[in-house]
Parts: C-alpha cells; structure tokens; sequence
C-alpha cells in the first residue's frame, strides 16, 4: 500500500514497485475503510501525510518516505506513525525494490541450502545432490536442485529430464538485479516433484558471480530445501554460491589418493564456506573406513555414502538416484535431512553420524 499526495513521490514509488514486480494500493491519504491499514503486506507513508497517519493502529512493515534529507522532524513523525524505517529517495531505491518484491512474495523462512562437492573427480557428487534431491521432494518438501557446475553435462540428465521444457542456465547467466523468486520456479523443468536448474546441450558455460548471486537468492527465498551440486574449483561464481550455503557436503572415496586430493579441495573451500563436512564412500582401502577419512581431513563426519546396486541400471529406466525409497540411497538422505530438520523448524544443521541409511 502507498499512502502519499505527493504525486512525484507517488510516481517514483509506483516506478519502484513495477521493478519488484508488485502492483501497489494507492492511497492520497489513511485509508477509510477499516482492515485496509493492516492488511496490507507493507505500507510505504509519503513525508506529506504522515501527520494524518497518528492513530493508524500499530503494524510491522510500516515505511516513512521521502526526498528530504536535512529533515530534524522525520524521526519523531515516523515513531509517531510506527514507522520501522525511515527512506530516503534516491538513496534508497535498491533496497526499497528488495524489501517490495519479497512482501510481494510472502517470503518467510529462507530455504535449507546445501552444497555438494566432490573431494576428486568422480567421487559420486552429482549423484549424492540429485538423491538428496528426489527425497526432499518426495517427503513433501520444497525443493530446487541447482546446476552449479557448467563442465558437468548437465544434472537433468540424471534425472531423465534432459528434454524437458522449462529455462536452463545459459536464460540466467546475464542477470544482474534481482530475480523473483516465483518466477524463477515456475520457469524451470518440472521432474520428480522437484525443479531444476541445469545446463543445456548449448549456449554459455560461465556463470558470473552476479548471475549466482541473483538466482541463488531468488531460489532461497522460496524456502523449503535447495541443494547446489558444485565443481571441485572455487571461482568467483562458486564463491558466490558458498556464502549462501547453510552447510556443505565433500564426497570423498576411501582411497589414498581420493583423500589427498579432497584435502586440496577443503583448503580452498573452507575459506569461504564455515560448515563443511564429509561424506565418506567405499569401498574403502586396507586399513581406510568412514572415520579414517574424516579424521584425516580434520571434517565432522555426515556418514558413508552407500553404494547402490544397480543404480545406473535404473536411471536408464527412469528412475533417478534416490528414486527407490527402499533403496540404500533414499535411506540414507532420508536420514540426513531429518536430522537436518530445518524446513520443518529446526534451527541449524546438527552433525549427524549415520551408516548406509541408519541414524
């Protein structure tokens, strides 16, 4: 709701909110009709009528708005209207379009995000994101799986859905402002209850930084689970995507070399991403299990990785990893979301150790 008489202010605050994709109530003074005030999701006051706003009843989300920066009484006019902010225009203007596109969504909790990596080139990273994936969704979760590897083929493909429609990556790598969040779900492929962003057979393969940041964001305010399959190097765009992990996931087999090879990675990840652990995966050499593992990269241990037989037998049948809730896999997501627990209101992501599925 915008409540101004001043019609240049009026015409910028309508400009904004085209930006944030929102179609605003127009008021050129308090509302008359009772209920209007408070239903409202935000409420933008123009400096010009806040003194006939005393007595509105107290509400969250209330704006005072204006041009005028030398202004000594705009404080005591905004806490006499129960103003939470005070905005200054132009100065204000990105923020104001951030805060009207997320009361336009309805945004409340943002999404649980997970990031997957692997600790060496085929540790099984992909098929660990798309598992935890497939069973978020079929637990009835919210859920997106995020592409964030451009050199990988495509994590569609994992599902089967490499020729469905909906938009792949190289439609977001020119972003730059900000991407609505339903919009960004309802543009994508629709597979196994969930939506997915991959890459496509063609077009660009690099993600800018800013791409990242704005289809990441888009997709965390949707709540609910986003999981983010991502390379083993750490650019500018993975960086990006890493700030906006609540916990990160390293695949490492229980190999010599693998390990070596994932202390590389954990260096250089762990600079950037605060709550990294380890997802061990056999078979394992002499002498090497889960714990060795996680003990010689200094990791809190998640658990060992099964390993399902049959697994690419049935994703040429049109069943993706993770697609069998009977099977070893989907257990073993299973159990590491429940612990996880936050889209159903736990708060963190507690370290849990749990074997082929088993708490």
């Amino acid at each position: 709701m915008i409540v101004t008489g001043d019609m240049d202010l009026l015409d910028d605050l309508l400009r904004l909110c085209a930006a944030a994709g929102a179609v605003p109530e127009v008021h050129h003074g308090p509302p008359g009709e009772r209920g209007e005030w408070e239903r409202a999701p935000m409420v933008l006051v123009g400096d010009d009528v806040a003194a006939r706003c005393r007595g509105m009843s107290r509400r969250p989300d209330v704006m005072l708005v204006g041009r005028d920066h030398d202004d000594p009484e705009v404080w005591r006019r905004a806490v006499e209207i129960g103003a939470e902010y005070v905005l200054r225009l132009p100065d204000s203007e990105g923020w104001l379009v951030d805060q009207i596109a997320n009361a336009a969504e309805g945004v409340g909790r943002a999404a649980l995000t997970v990031g997957v990596m692997g600790g060496r080139g085929g540790s099984g990273a992909s098929t660990l994101a798309c598992a935890l994936a497939v069973t978020a969704a079929r637990s009835g979760r919210r859920t997106m799986l995020i592409d964030g590897d451009p050199f990988g083929g495509g994590i569609d493909v994992m599902l089967g859905g490499e020729e469905s429609k909906g938009l792949r990556w190289p439609d977001f790598a020119r972003s730059k402002g900000r991407v609505g969040g339903g919009a960004l779900e309802d543009s994508l492929p629709a597979l196994h209850g969930l939506r997915v962003l991959s890459w496509g057979r063609v077009g660009e393969v690099i993600i800018p930084p800013q791409a990242m940041r704005s289809v990441l964001a888009a997709a965390r305010r949707l709540g609910g689970v986003v999981v983010v399959d991502l390379p083993r190097r750490v650019d500018e765009s993975v960086v990006e995507a890493m700030a906006q992990l609540d916990v990160g996931l390293l695949v490492v087999p229980g190999e010599l070399r693998a390990v070596a090879a994932a202390q590389r990675v954990s260096s250089a990840v762990g600079k950037v991403l605060k709550d990294l652990r380890v997802v061990a995966r056999g078979p394992y050499g002499a002498g090497l299990d889960e714990q060795w593992v996680a003990q010689a990269l200094e990791l809190p241990l998640v658990g060992d990785m099964p390993v399902e037989a049959g697994l690419f037998a049935a994703q040429d049948g049109g069943v993706p990893p993770g697609g069998d809730s009977r099977g070893a896999l989907a257990r073993f997501c299973a159990a590491f979301w429940e612990a996880a627990g936050a889209p159903d209101g736990a708060d963190g992501v507690p370290a849990g150790h749990h074997r082929g599925g088993t708490p």
